[in-house]
């Protein structure tokens, strides 16, 4: 299980736009349900965004006009008789809210509309929605969630991927009307969420490492590597001559159990093995350590993965995180991975 308080520090990490001010009553809320938790972030958000003012983009429109605007359709005039009507078909592109994004906005506060959450907080969307009358409806099952960012709508990173958590615990109608919340904490929402999570902790928490998800490379002895599968870590922290690298595993259940015998899942040491092993090769004849690990999100089965083992000269240990804890427990057991690991660095920061 996961301390609802605790997803929303999850978030905060992940997406840094929540340590702003206007997100701060969040993290001192009690909340229900997880629904009601992103529909607080995404009340809050979405004020913070028509503060700033709604995104616009060139929309393309074609219409029937009786003053002419952008470009003239000539057959289009002539097929729907227009100029009966003393109009012509005109083409022009209009700097409208009525962006996908605004679009899909308006959908995911209707979606929590009629979801199980609070009266006061449908009352908020309610209001909130009536700023977007001039945005169309939109099939959230179509909405292609491969968004590209810049500079002019960099700020809805964070609100797009609210509306993504939503749609997809939400999007299951009853007979009603309303809906019904399904299960957020799935493992592959969940699993994305606690890697960018442990992350961005670090990269915030720790300045005097080096946290990144790298590409290690495979150590080759002729460079020939058609075909060979990439090797991309979920984190990797540095400083000098010594590295971590961890790989963030959120499962249902970490262990596996074979008559009365319980152990690790095999694939997923066989991976961290051979992350650490071909690291360790770029160093060559320079000092250096080079540690593996594989943190565990905790779950509510019995005993839990934690060993530390030396593996042909490597340390790989296999720890767990207990999200149902107080997050200044969470935070302690992080930053105690960082203690064990880089002791100068931890007495410094």
């Amino acid at each position: 299980m996961i301390r609802i308080q605790n997803i929303y520090h999850m978030l905060a990490y992940a997406f840094h736009v929540l340590h702003e001010q206007g997100y701060a009553e969040v993290a001192t809320e009690d909340f229900d349900n997880t629904a009601e938790l992103l529909a607080a972030i995404l009340s809050r958000g979405v004020n913070s965004q028509l503060k700033r003012g709604l995104g616009r983009e060139y929309i393309p429109r074609t219409e029937s006009l009786s003053t002419l605007r952008g470009s003239i359709d000539v057959t289009e005039t002539v097929k729907t008789r227009a100029i009966l009507r003393r109009q012509m078909v005109c083409d022009y592109d209009e700097f409208s809210i009525d962006t996908p994004m605004n679009r899909i906005l308006k959908a995911t506060m209707a979606l929590l509309v009629r979801s199980d959450i609070s009266k006061s907080r449908k009352k908020e969307l309610r209001g909130l929605l009536a700023c977007f009358a001039e945005v169309a409806d939109i099939d959230l099952e179509t909405v292609d969630w491969r968004m590209r960012y810049d500079r002019n709508n960099r700020t809805y990173r964070m609100l797009m991927n609210v509306c993504w958590l939503v749609v997809k615990g939400l999007l299951q109608t009853q007979e009603d009307g309303s809906t019904r919340l399904m299960d957020f904490l799935d493992e592959q929402r969940m699993s994305r969420l606690y890697e960018k999570f442990i992350l961005e902790y670090y990269r915030r928490e720790h300045p005097g490492l080096r946290a990144e998800s790298a590409y290690i490379k495979w150590a080759l002895d002729d460079g020939f590597d058609d075909m060979l599968p990439v090797m991309h870590s979920d984190i990797m922290l540095s400083k000098d001559d010594a590295v971590l690298i961890i790989d963030a595993k959120y499962y249902t259940h970490t262990m596996r159990q074979q008559f009365d015998k319980r152990t690790y899942h095999s694939r997923n040491l066989y991976q961290i093995f051979a992350y650490v092993k071909n690291k360790e090769e770029e160093f060559a004849e320079a000092p250096h350590r080079v540690s593996g690990m594989l943190l565990y999100a905790g779950t509510d089965e019995e005993i839990q993965p934690n060993g530390v083992y030396r593996m042909s000269g490597n340390q790989i240990s296999v720890k767990t995180l207990d999200l149902n804890r107080p997050f200044d427990e969470i935070r302690a057991q992080l930053d105690g991975i960082v203690a064990t690991h880089f002791a100068k660095e931890a007495a410094c920061s």
